[in-house]
């Protein structure tokens, strides 16, 4: 990390960009920024924003006032905004030569702006940089392809593929029905390969056209901006071959939701060795992973809204829905929230199995790593593991609306101690706002069976 900034502008100038796209995520995840032609941005070697992009709900809307000038300057100031010459990608459907620059967010004073979600993720690997240790992850993205629809209050449906036929039932890890869309997948992975992004498989999932993709394991920080980037490149070919891409947890109903799974490891710094096997016990898990999975367990519940950010989330919760609802942990057990899957002792890891596809992966990654960093340093001894099916268990369950979600993250001083109040109090606020305004819509199902019954 950390690249000199005169290598980014040699980048640049090899590849002949002449425009570069600026950007930021917000706390959804949506990208904010500037296009600026290239000479511009390399004289200004970085750009500047609203702080308010930051306090911005998913409808465009912002905060309350009391709560919005209590956390931002009263006069709507610009933030300061730098690139990371690590986070650079080229843009392979755009008609001009032109790259993604992802930046860091500053205060005037050069402070890393607390509200920023990629700012959040580097401060929770600083804690672990602090103990020499690096976490090492490896994302799953699930994901829906379907027809292209203008009104909302129209059911999504499943696109028609080469053989000019819709899907219908259940097609776990089918190839064939993959392979309907091999022309998609195509661009997707020549574009991916032009932009560096680490793509590993292709996996059709259980959902008529949902897909998964898999990360290769490695930094959590770069591969944050890999799913950023991804997201975006998939919905780009997907309106290329008319079709729409969606990582909504639970766009269709009576399918199953869209997960962003997280393998987590972590290794040494000084040696490189991996923490979560222990050598001198032929290689069985080690003190550290489980007091990491005890961390998991303890407090996820506290992060939820980090992975499942939106009133739709927690449609992917429901019961028979085929996610876990629950922290419980066991091996080879895909019913748990917490997976430990059947590895060699060097690649010793937990999958955390609770945020959707819909959660910003900076924040996402984030909190699965800040949870497990509280087990370690506290000590947190986790359950017994699960032995045969946990959906129903009851012990460990999680919060089951976003509401109450909410008010356990904002009452948990461990996560206001680690990741600043400040950031806390916005992140809640913003999904408040969003919830608020989602409580104001009348539904299909309200119209449907209320109209003329009550």
């Amino acid at each position: 990390m950390n690249v000199p900034f005169d290598q980014l502008f040699t980048w640049l100038k090899d590849h002949k960009i002449t425009e570069v796209e600026c950007v930021v995520s917000d706390l959804t995840g949506i990208a904010r920024g500037k296009i600026a032609p290239t000479n511009k941005f390399l004289h200004e070697r970085g750009m500047r924003l609203p702080e308010s992009v930051l306090l911005q709900t998913v409808t465009g809307d912002f905060v309350d006032d009391d709560i919005y000038y209590d956390l931002l300057d009263p006069a709507d100031i610009d933030m300061v905004c730098k690139p990371d010459a690590d986070a650079v990608y080229v843009v392979p459907w755009a008609i001009e030569p032109t790259a993604i620059v992802i930046h860091d967010t500053f205060d005037k004073f050069g402070n890393p702006i607390e509200l920023s979600p990629r700012n959040v993720l580097k401060k929770v690997l600083q804690l672990y940089t602090d103990k020499g240790w690096k976490p090492i992850v490896a994302p799953e993205m699930e994901f829906y392809l379907t027809q292209r629809c203008e009104d909302p209050d129209l059911p999504l449906k499943a696109p028609l593929g080469r053989s000019g036929r819709a899907e219908t039932g259940r097609q776990s890890f089918s190839i064939d029905a993959a392979n309907e869309f091999d022309p998609l997948f195509e661009d997707v992975y020549d574009w991916c390969e032009l932009q560096g992004l680490d793509l590993d498989t292709l996996i059709h999932e259980d959902g008529p056209a949902q897909m998964e993709i898999n990360f290769r394991h490695g930094d959590a920080l770069d591969l944050a901006d890999q799913i950023t980037v991804f997201k975006r490149t998939l919905r780009e070919a997907a309106l290329k071959h008319n079709v729409t891409a969606t990582f909504m947890a639970k766009p269709i109903g009576d399918e199953p939701g869209s997960a962003m799974h997280i393998h987590q490891s972590v290794v040494d710094i000084e040696t490189g060795q991996p923490i979560f096997a222990d050598a001198d016990a032929d290689g069985q898990m080690s003190d550290l992973f489980r007091q990491h999975i005890g961390g998991l367990q303890k407090y996820i519940p506290k992060v939820l809204p980090m992975f499942a950010p939106n009133v739709n989330s927690f449609r992917r919760f429901l019961p028979d829905t085929s996610a876990p609802v629950n922290v419980e942990w066991g091996e080879e057990n895909r019913t748990v929230g917490l997976r430990v899957p059947t590895s060699s002792p060097d690649a010793m890891r937990v999958e955390n199995r609770l945020p959707g596809a819909d959660a910003n992966p900076y924040l996402a990654i984030a909190a699965s790593l800040l949870c497990g960093y509280i087990g370690m340093v506290e000590g947190i001894e986790p359950s017994a593991a699960v032995q045969g099916r946990a959906y129903e268990r009851r012990n460990l369950r999680l919060p089951i609306t976003i509401e109450d979600a909410l008010t356990q993250m904002e009452e948990c001083a461990a996560i206001g101690r680690y990741l600043g109040d400040k950031f806390v109090r916005g992140y809640v606020a913003v999904k408040r706002a969003e919830h608020e305004n989602f409580k104001r819509v009348i539904s299909s199902w309200e119209r449907e069976f209320l109209l003329l019954s009550v």
